[in-house]
């Protein structure tokens, strides 16, 4: 029987995640196919049920949906129960289990970019969807002081800092308006900005203007196709440090594998296979674009997480 493992999302095409883990596959000579279901909120509930078949090994979950999804499994893992958001979904006999591999995915590439610098204690995130969630609870575990959510729509930053309110109870973590006059006061006060956002997976689109940024800032975009994003170019011109969404991806799709396989993920195998992608662009693969056959339409996803997965996926 040939294996099934699916990305969940709206829109998923821009999604390098089939071609590294389909990479990972052949490497090890798993019997298994990588899918991109496009699916609506309203879609959702059956695309879950879809999976607790003998056929499947789990999923991935990307944006809109790494919050949605939590009450339509069975069980939480301990990082994916700490953020209220699962990426990943794998099966146990017929009980579906909701991890969050984002956390120490992203982990290890903020290791990456502060590299040989004293780790930074105030950061600004940029969106309050899925995967800022799995950035702040990192950023708690790392022992960050400050840390300031801002989000387009204010409230959704707020249901962020409410649902850590117990875990960050010894730091400052807050939701702020986003206004550039607030958001240059905080980027001069902060060594660590992270855009966890869509804003900039159209080419020339970026959340914040480049004027905003100071320099010695540590920036890292979550986004990781485009590879170097508007923001990250921006980053460069004035003299920071910067990071893409890469690295996130690898690390936290070699948690994945590992959860649906029971094996070692092939590192090797999937970076070179991303390094492919990059630089000669995706194959064509079919999306399942569900019961209701309608194209993604980009301009209906909010703004409020990034393609990783990170991302990110």
């Amino acid at each position: 029987m040939t294996h099934r493992v699916v990305l969940i999302g709206h829109p998923v095409a821009h999604s390098f995640s089939a071609a590294m883990q389909q990479a990972a596959f052949d490497a090890l000579e798993i019997d298994a196919r990588y899918e991109l279901w496009d699916r609506r909120a309203i879609d959702l509930p059956a695309a879950i049920a879809e999976l607790r078949g003998e056929d499947f090994l789990g999923a991935n979950i990307t944006i809109p949906h790494k919050e949605h999804v939590v009450p339509l499994v069975d069980r939480l893992t301990e990082e994916a129960q700490a953020t209220g958001a699962v990426n990943v979904i794998s099966r146990e006999g017929k009980k579906l289990i909701g991890h969050n591999t984002d956390v120490p995915g992203f982990k290890v590439a903020l290791d990456k970019l502060v590299g040989r610098q004293k780790m930074p204690r105030h950061a600004v995130v940029l969106g309050a969807g899925g995967a800022a969630r799995a950035v702040v609870c990192a950023l708690i575990t790392e022992g960050f002081q400050r840390i300031v959510v801002f989000n387009r729509h204010l409230h959704r930053g707020e249901a962020l800092v409410k649902h850590f309110n117990r875990s960050a109870a010894h730091m400052d973590l807050r939701a702020m308006p986003w206004h550039e006059s607030v958001l240059e006061a905080e980027l001069s006060k902060t060594k660590l900005l992270v855009n966890a956002t869509a804003l900039g997976l159209v080419a020339g689109e970026t959340p914040i203007p480049g004027e905003l940024l100071p320099p010695d800032l540590m920036v890292m975009d979550l986004i990781y196709n485009p590879p170097q994003t508007r923001l990250l170019q921006d980053a460069i011109s004035a003299r920071d440090t910067v990071l893409g969404g890469e690295l996130m991806l690898l690390q936290q799709g070699a948690r994945a594998f590992e959860l649906w396989t029971g094996k070692a993920a092939p590192i090797e195998a999937m970076q070179a296979e991303l390094e492919r992608v990059r630089e000669q662009g995706l194959r064509q693969v079919p999306i399942d674009m569900g019961p209701a056959g309608n194209a993604a339409d980009p301009a209906a996803t909010p703004a409020t997480e990034t393609a990783t997965p990170g991302a990110a996926k």
